[in-house]
């Protein structure tokens, strides 16, 4: 009995030893994606959506602190506002309405950077579709209002660390 608990203990201990190596290890770079990576991101989006959810997200490329990723949005979601990092959109595929500025309705904390809410009053309005750029500054609601389909987004995280442009 001695001999197993002795062996459960240096088991567990390992574990522990291996769950913080993996912990400490940095982040995964990833710098190049192809184009039939990005079809083979969309096309996974695409099948692992559930009926009704708006959103299913796909890491393109990382490189810490910054991720690229692919959105596929087939309807309406909540709108955001992120507190320190402006967000840059690069439309892959399909068309919607988007909603810049303007206040959050029903505004809720989801952590500590970011604010959501089910939609935005005032704000403009604009129809994006493929191709089109979009730069959301931080502290910016900003909402897509309406999907024609479904709409493929490469969204981009710009985290800013110069407090005096805020």
């Amino acid at each position: 009995m001695r001999a197993f608990g002795i062996s459960l203990a240096l088991t567990l201990l390992a574990a522990a030893a291996i769950a913080q190596q993996k912990a400490a290890q940095p982040q995964t770079v990833k710098t190049y994606a192809s184009s039939a990576d990005v079809a083979a991101l969309i096309a996974k989006a695409s099948s692992e959506r559930k009926d009704g959810q708006p959103l299913v997200a796909e890491r393109i490329l990382q490189l810490a602190p910054y991720n690229a990723n692919l959105e596929y949005r087939a309807a309406v979601g909540p709108a955001a506002v992120h507190e320190r990092e402006a967000e840059m959109f690069y439309v892959i595929d399909g068309s919607a309405t988007m909603v810049t500025g303007g206040k959050l309705v029903k505004e809720a904390r989801t952590n500590a950077e970011n604010l959501s809410g089910t939609g935005i009053e005032g704000g403009s309005s604009r129809t994006v579709a493929k191709g089109d750029f979009i730069i959301v500054p931080e502290n910016t609601a900003h909402w897509f209002s309406a999907i024609n389909g479904t709409l493929v987004l490469m969204s981009f995280h710009v985290p800013r660390t110069d407090s005096s442009t805020r």
